[in-house]
């Protein structure tokens, strides 16, 4: 858990945190959701995990209307992958999850491909504003321009 932390202060310039127990919704609509996912992949399955999410499970969560914030490789290791998914509010998550996790499309799609590459999985959930949401995306959009062009 020490590493997902320095990544959070990295990403996020701020220190990991559990949200509290006051509601997101109380902080009023430019305070969202975000969710980080780390995953450890095995090794060296991240180059295939990588194009099976740009394949299959990216246009997957687009069609369900998921907010991908960010998605890609870590930089701190070969076995690393992250995705960045931003809610309106942790019921909104909930909700968006479970509708998601439970459809056919995700189940008899490349939910056994995405789950055969994943040694194990971390998620924590912050509160950010809309500035940051929106410096996180521009900083994924420049990293994945960088990668086209390698």
């Amino acid at each position: 858990m020490g590493t997902m932390c320095i990544v959070c202060i990295a990403l996020l310039g701020a220190p990991c945190f559990a949200p509290s127990s006051r509601s997101i919704d109380r902080w009023g609509p430019a305070v969202r959701a975000l969710e980080i996912r780390w995953y450890n992949l095995k090794p060296g399955t991240r180059d295939e995990f990588h194009q099976l999410f740009l394949r299959e499970a990216l246009p997957l969560l687009r069609r369900w209307e998921v907010d991908v914030v960010a998605f890609g490789p870590s930089a701190h290791d070969a076995d690393s992958y992250f995705l960045m998914r931003a809610f309106e509010s942790l019921d909104d998550r909930q909700r968006s999850e479970d509708a998601f996790y439970a459809s056919n499309e995700w189940r008899h799609g490349p939910r056994e491909a995405v789950l055969s590459r994943i040694a194990s999985c971390t998620t924590i959930v912050v509160e950010v504003d809309e500035a940051t949401l929106e410096g996180l995306r521009r900083a994924a959009r420049a990293r994945e321009s960088g990668e086209r062009h390698e």
